[in-house]
């Protein structure tokens, strides 16, 4: 048989893999936490919404949650300020609160524009849509870093009905307190309130890490599924510091809160999104309820 047949019946196998999840993700939601590099540099920016736009066709039903932060420090510096951060967290002052909200509009427009071209319906929200995202003020170890919010409680009616519509919803990661001030949130905590609102089947963060490391120093430890009381343990013996540890605390909440698996994922990898959930083996890190079942042929 000649080699290009064989390039063929490669790709052919390919869809065969991707076959059972489709099944199983039929009409099921995915939330897509969507950051780092993979924002910014517009290859991956296209890889990203082509990789979501074709979850959608194929009968899944995702929302993209959006940061926004190398974007939002480049427009403090050219309003002549130094973007400032405690323990990771932007300090929001009044001023710095405006220009985060025009970037992240700005941002999330960019994302429907892309999601339209591409054939497939979208839609641009906030957290301020339908009381999309309710929050009270968060203070970092006591401190007051301005206006940067805690989700309180998510009414998901308005993604129910974007959803149900046959549209993708695009959301900005803007809350409103009870006296409807706007306050700045942490993209991967909307992403995860939004995932436990909704009852997300999968909630995937795109990152700028390949995956949770055993040993982050051993490139050859990462781990590819782990179980919500194995990823306890980790964080109990101190393998995960540093921007890892809140993301897998997220996770294990999303997952005790209903969401069935959570992916974390290197963004930087072209359409990661898709190899980690259409193959068998996956390319991040899975991360899992302790009574969800491993993934299909795992001995294949």
């Amino acid at each position: 048989m000649d080699k290009s047949m064989d390039k063929y019946l490669e790709k052919a196998q390919v869809l065969i893999e991707a076959l059972p999840y489709i099944q199983r993700f039929n009409r099921k939601i995915i939330v897509v936490k969507y950051g780092g590099s993979a924002m910014v540099d517009e290859a991956l920016k296209k890889d990203v919404i082509a990789d979501v736009t074709l979850l959608k066709l194929v009968g899944f039903k995702p929302i993209i949650v959006h940061g926004g932060g190398k974007e939002i420090s480049k427009w403090v510096e050219k309003a002549g300020m130094t973007p400032k951060f405690v323990n990771g967290l932007r300090v929001t002052d009044e001023v710095t609160m405006e220009i985060a909200e025009m970037v992240l509009n700005r941002v999330n427009k960019s994302l429907v524009q892309m999601v339209e071209q591409l054939g497939v319906r979208a839609v641009g929200i906030s957290g301020k849509d339908g009381g999309l995202l309710k929050v009270e003020k968060k203070y970092s170890n006591g401190q007051d870093i301005g206006f940067v919010g805690d989700v309180k409680s998510v009414n998901p009616k308005v993604l129910y009905d974007l959803l149900e519509k046959d549209f993708l919803p695009i959301v900005c990661p803007i809350g409103m307190d009870e006296d409807y001030n706007t306050y700045n949130i942490n993209a991967d905590d909307a992403a995860c309130a939004i995932a436990r609102a909704v009852n997300a089947e999968k909630l995937a963060f795109l990152t700028d890490i390949e995956g949770v490391y055993k040993d982050p120093e051993d490139k050859n430890t990462l781990i590819s599924e782990l179980r919500i009381e194995e990823a306890r343990k980790l964080i109990g013996n101190g393998f995960i510091g540093g921007g890892m540890l809140p993301k897998l605390n997220n996770c294990i909440e999303a997952i005790e809160n209903g969401v069935s698996r959570v992916h974390i994922l290197d963004g930087r990898i072209p359409h990661c999104l898709l190899l980690e959930i259409f193959t068998n083996k996956g390319i991040g890190t899975a991360i899992l309820g302790d009574e969800e079942s491993r993934y299909y042929h795992e001995d294949e």
